[in-house]
């Protein structure tokens, strides 16, 4: 008699809006914002439905998001164009978590404006 591993894929909704929303923690504690939604992407991937492509465009966003301000920290000398690009990043860091969870909680895939793609 041959067992066969079956793996139980779950959907769960509310787990992937969470996770969304994990990215928000920076703004209240200064850093969390990467670690902790790729703590839950890479212990729960297998585990539930869509996690795995959730938890990319997280991860991918969150590098995105650093890559962007480590260039406009220098960017700053050139008449201010940085401060500008710093003003971007934490609107779009704080709006797009919010609405990809609410995407998620639908069960719609994440979209994030100017995410370049490390992880495919």
């Amino acid at each position: 008699m041959e067992v066969i591993n079956q793996k139980a894929v779950r959907t769960d909704n509310t787990l992937l809006a969470v996770t969304h929303l994990t990215q928000l923690l920076s703004y209240v504690t200064g850093f969390g914002s990467l670690i902790i939604p790729l703590i839950i992407w890479l212990s729960s991937k297998d585990k539930v439905e869509g996690m795995n492509e959730h938890g990319k465009a997280i991860i991918n966003f969150q590098i995105s998001l650093i890559l962007y301000i480590i260039i406009s920290i220098p960017a700053i000398l050139l008449l201010g164009l940085g401060i500008l690009g710093l003003i971007g990043v934490g609107i779009l860091g704080f709006i797009l978590p919010i609405v990809n969870a609410v995407k998620a909680s639908n069960g719609e895939s994440p979209s994030y404006f100017m995410t370049i793609k490390f992880i495919s």
